[in-house]
Parts: structure tokens; C-alpha cells; sequence
């Protein structure tokens, strides 16, 4: 037969050249179905009716003129959008299908249920339009879809509706806006036999990472019950970060975070069809969706996907709850990062903070001052200001309107792929989702400050804040010999900066990831029976879920806080200095004050490698190392290094050593290479012996002025002394640098001053240093520092080689 006359197709009669006939989301089950089962890509059968059927229906029941006539009422106003849009509607509705159109489509349910040996088999219905999900196109969630529908009679009926959804007010609105014709614009319907996911679970993944566009990800989002939760936001769904360039080996596990979702509802069958949302039994929300096998396995086809569209992709997926199976249900391209200029950033900053009245999961890198404005309905539109945040428990596609004239959107529900956080994106508009009792917490809160500039928490800030813009261009700065690099603490942040012109990280901050991600001092997790303090040990319960190897909870969380800041510049270097927190910082932690010494001067007291080597916290340290050690070898980052910080003497640093090798850390092993902070005077007059013993140094540029000058870094009086800038300092910097250039060892430096000053970044091309590490923002400025002091010095490299020289 034509498939130009046909009125029905199945879904492997069909691929993705055929949207003209069957739309976007259907031509992409069909190609999908062609194409990827023979690798395993599994998508449920189904079959779509086709635009000839749409205009048969339209033609037979004498609708096009009564709809043109219709939709001419709103030229030059949508004012009587909501009536002509009932009226046309309503007229689909009232139509009875041509005779041969029904027969089509009762012919293709019976033979779905012949091939689900079932006599009544539940379906999907779903809307498709011919003009959607093309990637200059975003039609999704403009049309309806019905699920668990069962029955000839009943798929008739939601076929229907689905031909009247092409006119929904929305739908009507957007395509007067991007110059659609509407009777151009057909509609087809797709019917897919049900997955049982309402008895396991489902959700939504895409091949990059939605806020930052970094492509080397797959985000996966998961809740319990059919994915509609997800799409539409009603749930907080777990959620994975699964590592694309390792996927191919088969002994690593790349998953870069695993986080639970609180999964309140979820949506199941009801019995008499359709669906109903329930509340999730508390046992069930506190389980994962996905074991971490099955979501490498759902990335893997998603890496397939997108290799065999050739653009970054929005996946939906779920999971058979009676086989176990899982499915890919729709595919379409990702619209909003991947037409991203990756090299054109602006950079938000916070200048100060105040009164957190609400957080959630940030949406975008933005920042954002207004009123808000709580809304539990539609009602009064016009009342919404133009620039206030818009407050609300979720959105659906009638929100928005309301959003395109917000300042920034927070929500009480919903995750990444939720409707609030999909269409925040789009619009460029920052957003806070799943901030709980945000309702309540902002109805009086007057101006407020939206972050979402501070990693993947966005927080809402009592208060109209001061904040700056900076546009970056990344990719344009200019290549040079000594590398560039960046200072990063914070997994969350990482991603935000993949596009900047790095060479690595040269400075990443265990510390920060066990402060923030952990927050219990290592050797209360270990030694939980000995923390005395109930309000501690209460917290420590609640914070690692009551699991009995709490130490493997602190070794998971800090591998991944590192494999995620290492995947970011992956394959470029990631160097991570093991904790350098001083006894007041480690006592501050919770459960810490049992297990550490009262110091009066903890800058020189029990820290970096006096505090590895000893007895009293040799097993935390062991955590950091199997941490370190699940990162590179299980996790697969193998471009992490190691960073011992202030090593006061070589029989420290020989100690070190050996306790890394104890603990699977060998140097050398495996390309596993070890850095010391060189920071103390003592570094610099044995560089010799010390590189002997170490494959770099890393100058810690405060401490080191600190301990050559005798003067407290934080003493505010004795400020104006304290400068990198000092003759000495720079003299025992040089040293360093020559010294350890005689064994052929890197060296170099991560801190603010050649940010702040370009003399001192001259300075430190003079003398040949490395690497210089920076701050990311201060990076692509920096480079350009760098650049004018090498091209003084005739040293700057041709443009397409920046791999530098040594190891960094």
C-alpha cells in the first residue's frame, strides 16, 4: 500500500522521514523500532493513524471552514482565545470518524492485542503532531495523552480527543506566535501497548546535562508508578549522573551521583481505565527506582540514541513491573542546551547573602530579584507583574504565560524534567524546583532573591541582593605554554564550567565535598558508638539513612563528589588535595568535637600530612584513600592525582607514601601520581629531595607567604605586610621552581594573586613555572595575562597545541 493513502501504520512500517505523515513522536518510535532493536534498544509496539486520517476526519465532517472561520476571529488579539478555542473543539468532539478510518483503527488495537495474547490489552494514546519535535520545533506537551486506555470503544473516544487537543488554547497560542498555519498542521495518533510501570517505575533521561549543556552525561531521572509524574513535575524523582565516555567498559560502573527523591505520589492504573494518583507507601519512597545497573544499561541505549540521531536527545523510559524489563517509550531531540552557544556564558554572582527562606534543585545558572508572587490557580492573570517570581506548587503548559513574564519561577514540586524546570530553560528564566512548602514560606515575603548561580541547589533569599553579570567567551582565548587551570571545590558547580578553556584542575578541594556532601566527621561515622552527643548521633542517623557501614556512606559520597568534579575536564588532569582541614575545622563537623585536640593555633597544629600519618586519624584517612581509590578505579576517572598539603618533613612524606600504598594508593601504579603542596619554607630548601619523592608541587601561595613572613594571613592589622609580591617570597618561589626543574618535576601554583595582579602572573612565566590554577570566572583572563607574558618572552606556542610540557 502507499503510505501516502494509508490511513494507519504501525510503527515499524514507519521511520523518522515520515513526520509529514505520522509526526515527529511517532516517526521516532517507528526509526527507533528500525533501527536500534537489533541492539538491544527495546520499544514497545503500536501503531499510528496518519495525517490522511486527520484530513479524512476534518473533510467528511465538513470541519476545516467551520475552523478557519473560527481561528479568523482572533486576528491581531487572542482577547476570544478561550471561546473560539471551546468552539472548534467542541465541533471535533460532536464528529463521528469516516467508516474506513474507524475500521483502521480497530483493526490495529486487535492486532496489538493478538500480539499481547490479550483480549482487551491497556494502551498509550498519545498526541503527535506534524510539525513537532523537530529541534527548531518544541510542540511537546502541547497536545494530550491518555494512558491505560482499554477497549475499541474507549481508544475511539481518546483517539477524538486527541484531534480536538490539536486546538487547545495553548497549542492555538504558540502556533500563531511562530507563524504555523494551523490547518497546515495535522494530527496524529499514536497507540503503544502499556509498559507495567505503574507496579515498578519510570521517568526521563537526556544526553546531556540539562542546566550546564555539558555532553559527556546522561541524566536520569526515575519515580515510582508511570513517568507522567516525572513529565508533569507532581514528584521529586531520583536522580542518576552517569559518565557517557566510560559507558563502553564493561569493569567500570560511571555513575557520577545517585540521589534519592522523596517520590510522595505516584501515578497506577485505575481499574476502570485510566489512571489515578496515589500516595507512595513511606517503605517504598526511601528505595531507589533503578539499581545502578539498570540505570547504565537505560544510558547505554541513551548513548545509542543520540549517536543514531546525531544530536542531543529527551528520552522517556519505563519499567515493566510484572517482567522487569525495561523500555524506551519516546524519544525526541533536546531543544534548549543543545542550541546553546557553548561559548558564550554570562556568569552570575551573588555579592552577598541573607535569610534563606526556601531551597530546591536549581534550574539554569542565573540569578533574579522581584516580588513574589504566590499562585495556587490561574485565576486573575493580569494581577501577575511583570519581573516578580512566580510562586506556585507546579506548572502544567497553561502556566506558561505567567512564566514567560517572570523574573524567576520556584515550585513546591517536580525535578529537572518536570514541566516548570523544562520550560525555565527555554525561556532563559531561572528557576528553584522542589522547594518544599515554598507556598508557605514566601506568601509574605515581599522582594526575595532567586540563586541559581551557586551549584545544583537554588536557594530563595529574603531581600532584593546585590549581583553581577559577566559575560565569558569561552573557546576564544589563546592557547599558551604554561597551562591554565582552574580551582574547583564543589561537585555541584563543576559541570557549570566545562566549556571554559582549561587545562585541568589544579586545585580541587576534598574538603569542601566532605563539608557539604558528608558534613559527620569521618571517625564518627567509623566509631559511631563513641559519640556521646544524642542531638549528633541523631543527625548522623538521619543523614546516612540509618545504614550500618557507615563509613562505606562516607567513602561513597566523596568518591563521587570527586569523580564528578574529575569528569568535568575529563581527560585533562584533576588534581585533588586530600582534606586540609585544621583540628577547629574537623571539631566543627558533626559528632567531630570528641575526636579532636583543643589547638591555640590550629593553622600550625595537627593538619595535611602530621594528620594521615598518626595513629589518632589513620583510619578516617584510610576513607579518604578508598574513596580516591573508588573514584579512579571503580568509577573510572583514572585523571584524578593526588595532593598531600602541608608536608612539614620528608620522614612525613615518606609516611604518606607508604600509608597511600597500604590503602591501594601505590605511586606509579596504574599512572596514579602524587602532588605536594609546597606551602612551608622547608618544601623549598629540600625541592630536591622532595621531588624525589613526589611528581609535582602544587605552591600554596598563602601559606607559604604566611610562614616566610611570619604573618597571619587573617590578622587584619598586619595586612598591609602580607603580599606574594614580598621579595622573599618570590625569591623562594623561583627556587622552587628551578630546584625542581633539575629533576624534572612540574611545578605549580593555585591561588588568586596572578588573577588580581598581572605582574605577579609575568612574574611566574619569568620563571617558568607549569600551570597556574585559578578561578574558573578569573580563568579565560588570566589565560590572557599568561599569553601577553609569553609572547614577551617569545614563548608563547602555535595555536592548536596546548598540551603542555612535563605532566600537567
Amino acid at each position: 500500500m502507499n503510505e501516502q493513502e494509508a490511513l494507519v501504520l504501525t510503527f515499524d512500517e514507519i521511520g523518522r522521514d515520515d513526520g509529514s505523515l505520522v509526526g515527529g513522536k511517532n516517526a521516532s518510535l517507528g526509526e527507533m523500532i528500525r533501527n536500534l532493536k537489533a541492539e538491544g534498544v527495546r520499544v514497545p509496539p503500536g501503531f499510528a493513524t496518519t495525517a490522511k486520517a486527520y484530513r479524512s476526519f476534518l473533510s467528511e465532517n465538513d470541519l476545516e471552514p467551520r475552523i478557519r472561520e473560527a481561528l479568523s476571529r482572533l486576528e491581531g488579539s487572542e482577547t476570544d482565545l478561550a471561546s473560539v478555542g471551546e468552539s472548534v473543539r467542541s465541533a471535533i468532539l460532536e464528529s463521528a470518524f469516516p467508516e474506513a478510518v474507524e475500521a483502521a483503527i480497530r483493526e490495529g488495537y486487535a492486532d496489538l492485542c493478538r500480539s499481547e495474547a490479550r483480549e482487551s490489552a491497556a494502551v498509550a494514546v498519545r498526541s503527535s503532531a506534524t510539525a513537532e519535535d523537530l529541534p527548531g520545533a518544541s510542540f511537546a506537551g502541547q497536545q494530550e495523552t491518555f494512558l491505560n486506555v482499554r477497549g475499541s470503544e474507549a481508544l475511539l473516544e481518546a483517539c477524538r480527543k486527541c484531534f480536538a487537543s490539536l486546538f487547545t488554547d495553548r497549542a492555538i497560542s504558540y502556533r500563531r506566535r511562530n507563524g504555523f498555519d494551523h490547518l497546515e498542521v495535522a494530527l496524529s495518533v499514536g497507540v503503544q501497548t502499556m509498559v507495567r510501570s505503574d507496579k515498578a517505575g519510570a521517568g526521563v533521561m537526556f544526553t546531556l546535562d540539562t542546566e550546564t549543556g555539558f555532553p559527556d552525561v546522561v541524566i536520569v531521572n526515575a519515580a515510582h508508578g508511570l513517568g507522567e509524574s516525572v513529565v508533569q513535575g507532581t514528584v521529586i524523582p531520583d536522580e542518576y549522573r552517569v559518565f557517557k565516555p566510560l559507558l563502553g567498559r564493561s569493569d567500570l560502573r560511571p555513575v557520577l551521583e545517585r540521589e534519592a527523591g522523596s517520590k510522595e505520589t505516584k501515578i497506577v492504573y485505575a481499574e476502570e481505565g485510566g489512571t489515578r494518583e496515589v500516595e507512595t507507601p513511606p517503605a517504598e519512597r526511601s528505595r531507589f527506582v533503578l539499581s545502578e545497573e539498570e540505570a547504565l544499561r537505560l544510558s547505554r541505549w541513551a548513548v545509542r540514541i543520540e549517536e543514531h540521531y546525531g544530536t542531543p536527545m529527551d528520552i522517556e523510559w519505563a519499567k515493566d513491573g510484572e517482567t522487569g524489563d525495561l523500555f524506551v517509550v519516546q524519544a525526541r531531540p533536546e531543544t534548549v542546551q543543545s542550541r546553546r552557544k557553548a561559548s558564550s556564558r554570562t556568569v552570575y554572582t551573588l555579592k552577598e547573602r541573607g535569610e534563606v527562606l526556601a531551597e530546591g534543585l536549581a534550574v539554569g545558572d542565573a540569578v533574579a530579584s522581584g516580588e513574589a508572587s504566590v499562585r495556587t490557580d490561574l485565576a486573575s492573570p493580569e494581577g501577575f507583574k511583570r519581573g516578580s517570581i512566580l510562586v506556585t506548587e507546579m506548572t502544567d503548559p497553561d502556566w506558561v504565560p505567567l512564566m514567560k513574564r517572570a523574573g524567576a519561577v520556584v515550585t513546591e514540586h517536580g525535578g529537572r524534567t518536570s514541566h516548570a524546570a523544562i520550560v525555565s530553560r527555554e525561556l532563559g528564566v531561572p528557576a528553584v524546583v522542589g522547594a518544599e512548602d515554598a507556598t508557605k514560606t514566601l506568601a509574605d515575603a515581599g522582594s526575595v532573591t532567586v540563586s541559581c548561580a551557586e551549584g545544583e541547589t537554588g536557594f530563595v533569599y529574603r531581600g532584593s541582593l546585590p549581583f553581577e553579570e559577566e559575560p565569558i567567551e569561552a573557546g576564544e582565548a589563546p592557547e599558551t605554554k604554561t597551562a591554565v587551570m582552574m580551582n574547583l571545590a564543589s561537585p555541584e558547580g563543576a559541570f557549570r564550567w566545562w566549556a571554559l578553556p582549561s587545562d585541568g584542575i589544579g586545585l580541587a578541594r576534598m574538603e569542601f565535598i566532605v563539608n557539604n556532601a558528608i558534613r559527620v566527621h569521618p571517625l564518627a561515622l567509623l566509631r559511631f558508638d563513641e559519640v556521646e552527643d544524642e542531638e549528633a548521633r541523631e543527625r548522623i542517623e538521619r543523614i546516612t539513612g540509618g545504614r550500618e557501614d557507615k563509613g562505606g556512606f562516607f567513602v561513597e559520597r566523596l568518591a563521587r563528589g570527586l569523580a564528578k568534579i574529575a569528569a568535568s575536564v575529563h581527560p585533562r588532569p584533576c588534581i585533588v588535595r586530600f582534606s586540609d582541614f585544621k583540628t577547629n575545622e574537623y571539631a566543627g563537623l558533626i559528632g567531630g568535637r570528641g575526636f579532636e585536640p583543643a589547638e591555640e593555633n590550629p593553622m600550625l597544629g595537627f593538619r595535611g600530612a602530621s594528620r594521615y600519618t598518626s595513629e589518632r586519624y589513620r583510619d578516617a584517612f584510610a576513607l579518604e584513600c578508598r574513596a580516591v581509590k573508588t573514584a579512579r578505579e571503580e568509577i573510572g576517572l583514572e585523571n584524578i592525582k593526588a595532593m598531600v598539603p602541608f608536608c612539614r618533613t620528608l620522614e612525613e612524606a615518606d609516611g604518606v607514601l607508604e600509608a597511600l600504598s597500604r590503602n591501594g594508593l601505590e605511586r606509579g601504579k596504574g599512572g596514579f601520581e602524587v602532588y605536594v603542596m609546597a606551602e612551608i619554607p622547608s618544601n623549598v630548601v629540600l625541592a630536591r629531595a622532595f621531588a624525589q619523592r613526589f611528581d609535582g608541587f602544587s605552591i600554596g601561595s598563602n601559606d607559604l607567604t604566611q610562614l616566610t613572613l611570619g604573618v597571619d594571613r587573617d590578622a587584619e592589622v598586619l595586612s598591609h605586610l602580607f603580599s606574594e609580591k614580598n621579595p622573599a617570597v618570590k625569591d623562594l618561589i623561583r627556587r622552587l621552581i628551578e630546584e625542581a626543574h633539575a629533576e624534572e618535576t612540574p611545578v605549580g601554583l593555585c591561588g588568586q594573586a596572578p588573577s588580581d595582579d598581572p605582574d605577579f602572573a609575568r612574574f611566574l612565566v619569568e620563571a617558568e613555572i607549569d600551570s597556574i590554577s585559578v578561578e574558573p570566572d578569573s580563568l579565560a583572563a588570566v589565560r590572557e595575562k599568561v599569553a601577553e607574558a609569553e609572547a614577551g618572552r617569545g614563548g608563547a606556542r602555535k595555536a592548536g597545541k596546548r598540551k603542555t610540557e612535563r605532566r600537567f
